[in-house]
Parts: structure tokens; C-alpha cells; sequence
């Protein structure tokens, strides 16, 4: 693995052309200023500027929308086997300039390498996934009755939206994208506008893989133009959004008037229920990895963990010590585990909780002040002696942050598990089988790992309950979500119509 003056030497290549030129929006296949000027960036690492980033508006997504609804038709009717071709090259693409791409999102959101490395290479298979998926999306039922033949088919929707977020972004995108262009549709991405680089990289990645001008469009900008403008838009068919709860719900209103398919990813405020029966090695392992592997910002991170009060005072010393040894640095250190959190205004959110604790009556067993530097750093932190009713229980605070809280028995454990407004995610340590199957069907969540991390699986669906979202994405629950189902009746023989007017 390169070293970091390696890495920051490679860097520096690649960011010298945004330097330069700054990011513009791309729509129809050319470059386009925004209309609304242009902002900042800066890098969370040391403040540094990275680049000018068109700031988009109304304008731009009218002029974006009206380029992926021209765009439609030919890429709907484009043969299957054509399209799966061009989503194959993008996977190939990315591949090729993966490391440009990992490097450019460690300085754009402060990830550290040891994870985006991998990231860039997960979008790939995102893409690889669903164009083997293209030849059969639209795919259907034959349901016979005594006097038809019904068959169903699917068919894309039309030009979509979709907003990622900055945590992840470059991989997130995919997620979203992969399936849209493989249903049919045609996109207008909104990247977030605090880590826009790597959706500059895929786009470009996408039109030399031959994917035709006005399928991809891309209008930088903030949520409250960019963002309203493109879901109020009228030519968009449905918004695919990775993001906070109250956006998700902004989101869902800015739809409603014309009558938006929406499919929102939410926030999390997930369990790690740990019982006393478990691997308790294997546990420590899964429980350190989910919430303090990149920074803690993602929405599936295990950030409550629920311990049975036999074992908690062991397992708990044996959390922070291994929390203490965590390293925290420069995110293109190949060492480095944890790196600075996204910007300042998540820094100070972040840090607030510090001082939440204390006055709500926790503990701070590990971490518990910012670290001193020219970037947003923040070290790993663990909260003990925590109750489910403390803001530090409540409230996702997205960052490497675990709040530690005992529990007596199955029954108690599941009701703090479900005491919450949200329902992503759930993981489960235990080597009783029965009660893993009852814990799981009785625990509020739309996904569950037993004794795993969350690993995920491309043809499984991936969504939450309650705050958590609405929707699923992966396999075919994705193209459920980007194509409408279509029901056609052909008559079996001359049965009786009635007759009226007669």
C-alpha cells in the first residue's frame, strides 16, 4: 500500500484540474456554469480550499430535466443487450480510475483510505449487478383466468431524480444510479454539495463508456434550490434520496403536488443487542467496527449498544480499551482508521453530544473532547451508564460515538431496542437460535444481521421502517421502485360481453 507522501503526491495530480477549472454542471453532455454563480469547497482535512463548484438553480434543473426527458426515449427502446454493454464499460471505468477516485473522496469528506479504497471498488459491482439485471427487468407474469390471458411487464418511468449525500458519496451514487439506467430511466443527479468531486469523476466515466448525452445529467447546488427545484419539477418521475430524516420528509412534500414516486434512505439510530451467551470476541470485533469504521458517519452504524448487565462490566472495559488504541489521523495515512468528520457545522453538532452526556448523567469512558488541529477531527468516543431516554440515546448523532446501555433480559432488551423513532438497521449476538429467530421477528427494523456485521447483499432489499425510510433498494426491489407495472388482457375465445343500449 502506497505511503502518505505517496498518496498526497497522487493527489495533488488529480485535484490540480479542479484547481484549475473548478467543477461545472453537466447537462446534455456539455459543460454548464451555474446559474446561480458558483461556491466553495473546502477539504475537511485542513480547511484547505479544493475548488469552485457551479452552483445550480431552478434554471439548471429545468435545463437538466428537459435534457434527460429528451434523452428518454431513445434509452428506453435502446436494445437490453446495448445498454448492459455500456454499464458493463462504466464498471470498467470505474475500476481503471478507482484510485483517483478513492484519493479525491478522502479529501472531499475526510474518509479514511483503508475504507473509500474499497468504496470505489463496491461501485463497480454496483454496476456490474444490476447490467445483469438490464435483460430481465422487464420481465413479468403470465396470470390466466377462465376468460383472458394476463400477462404483466414493466416499464421505466422517465426521467428520475436523485440526491446522494456526502457521506460515502461516490458509492452511494451508484447504489441509486446502477439500477435507474438499467431500468430505462434517464437521471438528474444532485450531489451533495459539501463533497462533489467523485460525482464529477462517475459522470465523466459514464459518457466516455458511451452512455448517450442527456441520460446523465448532473446539476451541482445546496438543497434549498438545487434540490426543492428538482423535486417540484414536473418531468421528474420519481425522487431517489440518501439522506436525514427531516429532508427525507422536505423531500416527500416538495413531491406531493405532482404526485412523486418517492424513495427515501434515512437516518438511523441503530441497536447492537449483545447477550451473555454470545462469541464474545467476535462480538467486540463487529460492535468496534460498525460504529467507528468511517467516522461513524453512515446511517447503518450500530451507534446504541445494548448489553446484558452480566457481562457488561467486562466487555465494557474490554471497549475502551480497544476504542483508546484506535487511530485517528490524516485520512490518506494508510494506518489511519478514523479521519476528520465532513465540515464544521457537523464538527460542532458532533461535539455538542459532549457535553449532552454530562448533562444528562453519562459517563464519558473514552474520547469525550475534540482533538486540536487545523481539521475536524474528533476522536472515537464511548458514553457508559447511559438510559434509552438520554439525548445521547435518542438522537443520531453520526459520528464515531457509542452510547453503551445494560440491560436485564431478553424482554427489556428488546423493548430499548424498539424504544426509538427510527428502524434501519438491528444487529443481534447470540448463540441461542430460538431466541435469535423471536428476537429478530419482534425487533423493529427493516434489516438484521445475527452475529455479523452488516455485509451487504446486492440482491437483497435494503431499506428501514418508521423514520428510517420508505422503500427498498437492491435486486429486483429496485426496479420495482424505477419501472411501473403494466397488466395486459388478451381474450381466450368470444365470451359473453354485455350489452347496453339495447
Amino acid at each position: 500500500m502506497s505511503t502518505l507522501a505517496e498518496n498526497l503526491e497522487n493527489l495533488a495530480t488529480h485535484l490540480e484540474r479542479f484547481r484549475v477549472s473548478g467543477i461545472r454542471n453537466r447537462i446534455a453532455g456539455k459543460d454548464c456554469a451555474g446559474s446561480g454563480g458558483t461556491f466553495t469547497t473546502h477539504s475537511p482535512v485542513d480547511k484547505s480550499v479544493i475548488c469552485d463548484v457551479a452552483r445550480g438553480d431552478a434554471t439548471d434543473i429545468d435545463a437538466a430535466a428537459k435534457a434527460a426527458q429528451e434523452a428518454f426515449p431513445a434509452w428506453r427502446d435502446m436494445p437490453a443487450l446495448e445498454r448492459k454493454k455500456i454499464l458493463l464499460k462504466i464498471a470498467d471505468g470505474i475500476e481503471a480510475r478507482a484510485e483517483e477516485i478513492a484519493l479525491c473522496e478522502c479529501w472531499d469528506t475526510g474518509q479514511a483510505l483503508r475504507f473509500m479504497s474499497k468504496a470505489a471498488i463496491r461501485g463497480a459491482e454496483n454496476f456490474r449487478f444490476f447490467a445483469d439485471q438490464v435483460t430481465s427487468a422487464r420481465d413479468g407474469q403470465n396470470l390466466r383466468s377462465p376468460t383472458l390471458m394476463n400477462i404483466t411487464t414493466r416499464v421505466p418511468l422517465g426521467p428520475v431524480g436523485v440526491i446522494t449525500p456526502w457521506n460515502t458519496p461516490f458509492m452511494l451514487s451508484t447504489w441509486k444510479i446502477a439500477p435507474a439506467l438499467a431500468a430505462g430511466c434517464t437521471i438528474v443527479h444532485k450531489p451533495a454539495e459539501l463533497s462533489p468531486l467523485s460525482a464529477r469523476l462517475l459522470v465523466e466515466i459514464a459518457e466516455d463508456a458511451g452512455l448517450p448525452p442527456g441520460v446523465w445529467n448532473m446539476v451541482n447546488g445546496f438543497g434549498e434550490d438545487a434540490g426543492k427545484a428538482l423535486c417540484e419539477h414536473p418531468d421528474i418521475r420519481a425522487i431517489a434520496f440518501v439522506g436525514e430524516s427531516r429532508t427525507g420528509s422536505l423531500i416527500q412534500k416538495q413531491g406531493a403536488d405532482t404526485l412523486k414516486r418517492v424513495h427515501l434512505e434515512l437516518g438511523g439510530k441503530n441497536p447492537v443487542i449483545v447477550f451473555e451467551d454470545a462469541d464474545l470476541d467476535r462480538a467486540l470485533d463487529a460492535v468496534i467496527f460498525m460504529i467507528y469504521s468511517i467516522n461513524g458517519e453512515r446511517c447503518t452504524s450500530s451507534s446504541r449498544l445494548l448489553v446484558q448487565e452480566s457481562i457488561r462490566e467486562d466487555f465494557e472495559a474490554r471497549l475502551i480499551e480497544r476504542v483508546n488504541a484506535i487511530q485517528v489521523g490524516h485520512p490518506l495515512d494508510p494506518q489511519t482508521v478514523i479521519g476528520p468528520l465532513i465540515g464544521e457545522e457537523h464538527f460542532a453538532k458532533v461535539t455538542s453530544y459532549f457535553d449532552i452526556a454530562k448533562e444528562d448523567g453519562a459517563t464519558i469512558a473514552a474520547g469525550g473532547a475534540p482533538i486540536k488541529s487545523d481539521g475536524y477531527f474528533v476522536p472515537p468516543t464511548l458514553f457508559t451508564d447511559a438510559k434509552n431516554d438520554m439525548r445521547i440515546a435518542r438522537e443520531e448523532i453520526f459520528g464515531p460515538v457509542l452510547t453503551s446501555i445494560a440491560f436485564k433480559d431478553e424482554d427489556e432488551a428488546l423493548r430499548i431496542a424498539n424504544d426509538t423513532p427510527y428502524g434501519l438497521t438491528g444487529y443481534l449476538w447470540t448463540n441461542d437460535l430460538t431466541r435469535a429467530l423471536r428476537f429478530s421477528d419482534r425487533l423493529e427494523a427493516g434489516m438484521i444481521w445475527v452475529n455479523s456485521e452488516n455485509v451487504r447483499h446486492l440482491p437483497t432489499p435494503f431499506g428501514g421502517v418508521k423514520a428510517s425510510g420508505i422503500g427498498r433498494d437492491g435486486g429486483d426491489w429496485s426496479f420495482e421502485f424505477y419501472m411501473e407495472q403494466k397488466h395486459i388482457g388478451f381474450a381466450m375465445g368470444d365470451h359473453h360481453i354485455p350489452r347496453l343500449g339495447v
